[in-house]
């Protein structure tokens, strides 16, 4: 899942990460936090830097929405509901500014599947909004619920019907993929197995930050 396009954007995060080691540039200019959030926004979707981007057919996005199409149109009969998480882009009504939420959601009803039944955590921003959003999903009224860590974590008891979660992008802490999978990993569940896919850009930070991750986790325990 790699582009011509990727791998120069990539190759230009190594320049980067060269002259700050020569000290070539001011903190304030660059760093490599600056460069880690490029290169994984770039593992995600290249229009996250530049909107310039076009929309790469074997990317990681189109990769999930493929299967989080399938996967709902094998499970019709049981209403069973999905979550994708992605922390790095976040839903906007701004016409024409790419975000991965809406490029995700775009594609699944070009497939198909009803826009009621597509839903951002991000849209339920008061209690009682959650609480018919939880149940909606709950109910298989609402199949496909996309979130961030942050906001979709703890608190968020959807499972009763939840087949499949789905990793757009690595998050920072061991304890953030745990809260992500304890969201359809719980009692109450209806389904006895849960499939979790994981999404990786070859070439990219993904696999690098997914690595720090598990390194962090056995330090941990």
């Amino acid at each position: 899942m790699n582009s011509e396009e990727l791998k120069e954007f990539i190759d230009t995060l190594v320049e980067r990460s060269e002259a700050i080691k020569r000290g070539d540039v001011k903190p304030y200019e660059d760093n490599m936090l600056k460069i880690t959030n490029d290169g994984r926004k770039a593992a995600l979707d290249l229009r996250l830097i530049d909107e310039s981007y076009g929309d790469i057919p074997n990317s990681k996005v189109n990769l999930a929405v493929e299967n989080i199409y399938k996967i709902w149109n094998e499970t019709k009969e049981q209403k069973s509901a999905q979550m994708v998480f992605c922390d790095l882009s976040t839903p906007t009504n701004i016409e024409g500014k790419f975000d991965v939420y809406n490029e995700v959601k775009n594609k699944l009803i070009e497939r198909g599947v009803p826009a009621e039944e597509i839903q951002f955590i991000h849209d339920a921003d008061t209690d009682t909004k959650k609480d018919n959003l939880f149940k909606k999903v709950r109910s298989g009224e609402v199949r496909v619920l996309m979130g961030s860590t942050a906001k979709m974590g703890a608190g968020t008891n959807v499972q009763s019907k939840i087949i499949a979660l789905h990793h757009l992008d690595c998050p920072w802490r061991p304890a953030d993929l745990t809260q992500r999978n304890g969201r359809g990993i719980r009692q109450g569940n209806e389904n006895d197995e849960i499939d979790i896919y994981t999404y990786v850009t070859e070439g990219t930070f993904d696999a690098y930050l997914y690595q720090l991750v598990e390194n962090k986790q056995r330090f941990i325990s």
